[in-house]
């Protein structure tokens, strides 16, 4: 009996391990001499794949291979922009790569086709070691990792040198004293910075508590109305960005915009997480919405009943250290780890800067859609006037109800 009872323990034990394995990959597998042959499908951008950007992606697989000797591996590389994962390997996953790059706000749709592994073991302690609170949130769901991100997708600001000092741009109050600031307060994807700086919050404190709805009310939400109501009336702000009106010194966008603003600032342009404003005496951190581009391992692929390990290290490899520096060497994919080196390149480090400290991850929920409408009504009021002291509690409370209103069906 005894003999009996110690070998069911050892069974169950040896079940329990495979298990975890499979339910969420990450750490290491045991040693073997035995040497495992394989075949990778990985999907990337083509600009990750082109002679012109060094084979990115070849350049990364070829890496890892030759840092796995124990595997011995064969790549067959597919054209797929993370853009368009949702579509072309949510379709029929089981046909699709084992690892690919995927646009956060993808997560829900790739995990109802099932595309989506969960992560786990060293693969998240790594992930959270290195990125941000708020990078590590653009690739949570409902408590769980579904990806290694590598490029962070937000928004910061643009200026002329010769007009704000590197003092100035930490107030956005200092820098309307010296310079027209233009900023796109009808759009509901900024004007959400003002309000979460002062508390304001959607679906909780990390974006991640779908019961939580989205509390822009209260004292906290009224007061940054005030603020924006004279924000709007001061002549030196601008509704829009630096191509809206004249002598703009500043404006606040994401990396598609940098040309237009080294056009408009030449030698003097400078680049800098967005600022901070005043609210009854005190220092208010503007923060914008964030999201990120990642890499995510398909488990319905045969590799992945075989070998997850293999599928897991690679997806945690191509979005570790090593290969975002070569991402940023290679094209200038500005990296979300922290560990990476973007020597004097301002872009790269007000974007990381913003990723830290100067946003929230924009949720996945489903009822974040109830967000943006109220919001850009919002802002338009204010720009228009329609929105003043007088009715400021009023207008603020009304847009708060609307926000966790569902829609007539």
């Amino acid at each position: 009996m005894k003999k009996l009872l110690t070998l069911s323990i050892v069974v169950l034990m040896a079940l329990a391990m495979l298990v975890g394995c499979s339910s969420k990959g990450g750490d290491e597998p045991a040693p073997t001499d035995e040497k495992v042959a394989a075949t990778v499908t990985v999907w990337g951008p083509q600009e990750d794949q082109s002679d012109d950007n060094g084979k990115w992606l070849q350049t990364m697989c070829e890496q890892f291979a030759a840092a796995h000797p124990e595997w011995e591996l064969t790549f067959n590389y597919g054209v797929c922009s993370e853009g368009d994962a949702k579509t072309n390997v949510g379709t029929d996953p089981s046909a699709a790569a084992d690892v690919y790059m995927f646009a956060n706000d993808q997560i829900p749709d790739l995990l109802k086709a099932g595309a989506l592994a969960e992560l786990g073991g060293n693969t998240v302690a790594a992930i959270k070691a290195n990125n941000s609170n708020t990078t590590v949130n653009t690739v949570s769901y409902n408590g769980s990792v579904y990806g290694v991100p590598f490029t962070g997708n937000t928004w910061f600001m643009y200026y002329d040198k010769s007009v704000f000092s590197e003092e100035d741009i930490k107030s956005l109050d200092a820098m309307l004293e010296k310079g027209r600031v233009a900023f796109p307060m009808e759009n509901s994807w900024y004007i959400a910075s003002f309000y979460v700086a002062n508390g304001c919050t959607l679906f909780g404190a990390d974006g991640g508590d779908a019961a939580a709805g989205i509390d822009f009310g209260g004292d906290k939400a009224v007061a940054v109305t005030d603020y924006l109501v004279d924000l709007v009336a001061n002549p030196n702000f601008v509704n829009g960005d630096v191509s809206t009106g004249t002598d703009i010194s500043a404006f606040f966008s994401g990396d598609w915009d940098y040309q237009k603003a080294k056009d408009s600032y030449g030698d003097n342009l400078g680049v800098a997480a967005s600022p901070s404003y005043t609210l009854d005496g005190e220092l208010k951190q503007m923060k914008a919405f964030a999201g990120s581009k990642a890499v995510g391992v398909n488990p319905t692929t045969a590799l992945y009943g075989e070998h997850p390990e293999i599928a897991v290290a690679l997806a945690a490899y191509l979005g570790g250290t090593e290969a975002q520096q070569a991402h940023f060497d290679f094209r200038e994919v500005i990296p979300t780890d922290s560990n990476i080196n973007v020597g004097d390149n301002a872009l790269a480090k007000a974007k990381m800067d913003t990723m830290g400290y100067a946003s929230i991850v924009q949720p996945l929920q489903d009822n974040m859609g109830l967000y943006w409408g109220p919001a850009e009504s919002m802002g338009k009021e204010i720009v228009a006037g329609s929105v003043t002291h007088a009715n400021a509690a009023e207008k603020t409370e009304a847009m708060n109800t609307a926000m966790n209103t569902a829609a007539v069906q």
